[in-house]
């Protein structure tokens, strides 16, 4: 009996883990982990398991009296604080989730327009074919009697010097060429087009009724042209480059006489985080494809305050943007009217059929049938009012941009076929649903997941889907943060900025096979031993190809690469001009790769200079850097991961030792089970 009363007084008199918090942490995390504003704003949420936690309270809190909360109380405390509003189950159970009205993000509005504008031209598809169709004749017009020769180029990029392109066919003196066929743009962006020639010339992209760049009347000695368009990603735009070069004077019998002039040309880009650089054939094709609408005017940049952009921010910019490319549309579909129409401007007919056109118009922008009162304030009441059919289409798209039935994804209670196809749409295309979909809704053909899985087998083959996963794994990979990488000239003095581009290249491709795969294994992101190079990669990374070899597939350093997890490109971005660092490698795998969170640090930290530590090895630098307890609640899960890639220095190359000693590549992982993994290598972690 004794022992038994002993027992509960004991317990009665033992603290509970929200007492000790109370008593030892309230003060400074708040009553409910809020954080105070004086001592530790930040909310006291994480992802570590009860074991880590309880290891983290004994090493490091309280903060005054760090050892003070051991043993049961830290591990009492501990399980308080996970359950009660740390945890992520926690975090869910005290703040619920609440649907949002979302808006379209900046991407989705634009692929929308493109595609609402683009529903009412002949649609193409990509044949597969690479390079431009290009036609050479032997006068400087393009007139189809003196065509010498037609063939498919894989590039645009000739120096003829005083010869022409077939001296059986063409002379010297005088020649003419035109390449035609389409040019897809593999990202969103700025896409900056150079003609670099001697002679004269002049491009067109996407309108072929107006030259991008004209430079058919040359004046001065430049050689280098220049404009920049803004294309969305994961479409074909329409290109022609005319190129003349000509005997001087008219008809001049005496410039025979003379030597041929030197000509050449070369048709390039310029995208983002590039050099400028030849269009490679992989992004050509000798097929013509119709306009593409891209509208123009600037938007406030969406949240991505969770990882992702999302649509969930208004604002009166927001809205001044709106209505600034509202007005965008409208001006082009009255410049373009008879072409989207059909309708003549002296067909007799011309108002009831510019209805039509505008029920269509206003139908797509909805993404489903208008109703009898929805007919007759959007398309009815507009002609009535303006008196005009030309006028009453602009009022038609102004009122259709701005209504919210096209500006927000899901403005209904209730769920029909037509929110399935347009769900379908913007989660593969980011754009409206076609009429594929539209007519299968209609039918009543969404209902089943066979018929679902039917138009969704169908949508992934869209070069629209294959440019949203790749941005998702760019985004993923961190790589869109990268910035223009630059390393210091005495350690690798091979590295150029045109390596850096070819790198991202090189990951892009990467991307690009397996996306476009049908038997796609995306383990193979985390354990192919291979990766693209062309000739000059395959210089600096110590691979036999030709100088001037194209990229292909190559294994590099046998069984030691762990696909994008030890890219070149990566490893390159997460490092510093001089040394690797495994603190941005490990960062990199914990948050896009595990899923973990982490605090930014309390403090900018400077790191060690390795000259102060000239003989010790990175990993030795970083782990007496870091060695502080305040530092190790995060390094202790950073570090571990970071180590693991050690074998590749500051530019992506592999290494077995560093400053004499080999590369020690050990690492761990405590789950958040409290299971702990260990690894010899990145490849073990893969």
């Amino acid at each position: 009996i004794f022992v038994l009363l002993v027992r509960i007084v004991s317990a009665a008199e033992t603290p509970t883990g929200e007492k000790v918090f109370q008593q030892k942490c309230a003060s400074c995390h708040g009553a409910a982990g809020e954080g105070t504003s004086k001592n530790y704003p930040q909310p006291l949420v994480g992802d570590l398991s009860i074991g880590e936690l309880t290891r983290y309270i004994e090493k490091t809190m309280p903060e005054d009296k760090p050892g003070t909360c051991v043993g049961e109380e830290a591990a009492r405390v501990a399980e308080f604080i996970h359950g009660a509003f740390y945890s992520p189950t926690a975090q869910a159970r005290n703040k619920p989730a609440r649907i949002e009205l979302s808006r379209l993000t900046v991407r989705q509005y634009r692929n929308a327009v493109a595609d609402l504008i683009g529903s009412f031209r002949q649609e193409a598809k990509p044949d597969g074919q690479q390079g431009l169709r290009g036609e050479y004749f032997k006068s400087r017009r393009h007139n189809g009697k003196d065509r010498a020769i037609e063939r498919i180029d894989p590039v645009v990029a000739f120096n003829f010097e005083d010869k022409s392109p077939d001296s059986e066919k063409m002379e010297p003196h005088e020649f003419s060429i035109r390449w035609e066929g389409s040019v897809q743009a593999p990202e969103t962006g700025e896409y900056e087009f150079i003609v670099r020639t001697d002679q004269s010339m002049r491009l067109w992209v996407n309108d072929l009724s107006t030259p991008l760049i004209d430079a058919y009347v040359r004046s001065g000695s430049g050689t280098e042209y220049s404009q920049t368009l803004f294309l969305l990603g994961g479409r074909s735009y329409s290109l022609k480059l005319e190129f003349s070069k000509a005997k001087q004077g008219v008809n001049d019998k005496k410039a025979k006489e003379k030597p041929p002039a030197k000509a050449m040309i070369s048709l390039e880009w310029k995208r983002a985080h590039r050099v400028a650089e030849v269009i490679p054939a992989r992004q050509l094709s000798p097929g013509r494809f119709p306009e593409t609408f891209v509208v123009t005017a600037p938007f406030p940049p969406d949240d991505r305050s969770i990882g992702y952009e999302r649509g969930t921010t208004i604002s009166k910019e927001w809205d001044q943007a709106t209505t600034d490319a509202a007005i965008e549309v409208a001006a082009y579909v009255l410049a373009h009217l008879a072409e989207l129409s059909g309708v003549k401007g002296d067909a007799g007919d011309r108002e009831p059929r510019l209805r039509e056109f505008c029920l269509k118009f206003a139908e797509r922008a909805f993404r489903r049938p208008l109703t009898d009162e929805q007919r007759q304030l959007y398309i009815d009441q507009q002609f009535a009012e303006a008196g005009d059919p030309t006028a009453a289409v602009k009022r038609v798209v102004l009122l259709a941009l701005k209504s919210p039935r096209f500006l927000y994804r899901e403005v209904g209670e209730t769920s029909d076929a037509y929110d399935v196809a347009s769900r379908m749409a913007f989660g593969l295309w980011d754009s409206l649903p076609d009429q594929a979909l539209l007519d299968a809704a209609a039918k009543g053909q969404l209902a089943t997941r066979e018929q679902v899985v039917s138009h969704a087998e169908r949508m992934v083959n869209d070069s629209r889907t294959r440019s949203k996963l790749r941005d998702f794994l760019m985004q993923w990979l961190k790589a869109e943060h990268v910035p223009d990488v630059a390393k210091d000239s005495a350690a690798f003095p091979e590295f150029s900025a045109i390596i850096a581009s070819d790198l991202r290249t090189s990951l892009e491709l990467m991307l690009d096979e397996l996306i476009a795969s049908d038997a796609a294994d995306f383990r193979q992101l985390l354990l192919a031993e291979s990766l693209q190079l062309n000739g000059r990669l395959a210089k600096f990374y110590g691979v036999d190809l030709p100088e001037e070899a194209a990229f292909q597939k190559v294994e590099l350093d046998s069984g030691e690469r762990a696909g994008v997890l030890s890219h070149p490109y990566l490893m390159t971005g997460f490092a510093y001009s001089a040394t690797s660092s495994p603190i941005h490698r490990g960062v990199f795998i914990a948050r896009s790769v595990l899923g973990r969170s982490l605090r930014p640090p309390p403090e900018a930290v400077v790191p060690l200079a390795p000259d102060l530590h000239a003989d010790l090895t990175t990993r030795e630098r970083v782990a007496l850097q870091t060695m502080p307890e305040t530092c190790m609640a995060c390094h202790r899960l950073i570090n571990p991961l970071g180590f693991t890639l050690e074998h590749f220095d500051a530019v992506g190359r592999f290494r077995k030792d560093e400053q004499g000693k080999p590369v020690d590549t050990k690492g761990a992982y405590r789950t958040r089970t409290g299971e702990l993994a260990t690894f010899a290598g990145v490849r073990d972690l893969a």
